[in-house]
């Protein structure tokens, strides 16, 4: 896929014309930042990610439960 300028100068038109002079600068900085992560994950080490991890789960309290649950359960 090779894109000249005239393809490019195009699409940025239809994404101004689409989303407007305010938000343009957010969505390319939004676009920007979730490339930069895609490709600090590629590169990643699978094996280190698994020694790090960046989400600990709390052992006490299931995630799935909510305490309407455990109060309907006891009172069954």
């Amino acid at each position: 896929m090779n894109l000249g300028w005239t393809e490019i100068l195009l699409i940025g038109g239809i994404a101004l014309l689409l989303f407007g002079p305010s938000k343009l600068p957010g969505l390319g900085r939004s676009l920007g930042e979730s490339i930069r992560g895609f490709k600090k994950a590629l590169n990643e080490d699978p094996h280190e990610r698994e020694a790090n991890p960046q989400i600990s789960q709390n052992k006490e309290k299931p995630l799935n439960q909510s305490q309407e649950q455990k109060d309907t359960h006891k009172q069954s």
